[in-house]
């Protein structure tokens, strides 16, 4: 059974502000980067511990993946069979100084 993918509003501002930053250029690819994101989050519901533990959260819950130079944040809720996606973000920038809400 699939885990729930759900995105939280940092998530979402966070690839908002990617697709803007990419869109100046290129609408294209934004929308290219955008869906490929989406589509990599997505997953997660099929794998939810794809990605590797998210060593810096001290809590161990947070889990991250990539999509070409994106890293997805993310956390499992095995009891609620949930994923939730926290934060992406460009490798070159920094990390998210909070994960969790």
């Amino acid at each position: 059974m699939d885990f729930e993918v759900v995105w939280t509003e940092p998530a979402f501002t966070d690839v908002e502000a990617i697709w803007r930053y990419i869109a100046r250029d290129d609408p294209d690819a934004a929308d290219r980067i955008r869906d490929g994101i989406f589509a990599k989050s997505e997953l997660l519901g099929r794998h939810p511990y794809l990605g590797a533990a998210y060593d810096r959260d001290r809590s161990g819950r947070t889990r991250e993946t990539s999509f070409h130079v994106y890293r997805i944040f993310y956390e499992v809720f095995d009891d609620s069979e949930r994923v939730e996606i926290l934060h992406v973000r460009h490798g070159r920038q920094d990390e998210p100084k909070r994960l969790h809400g």
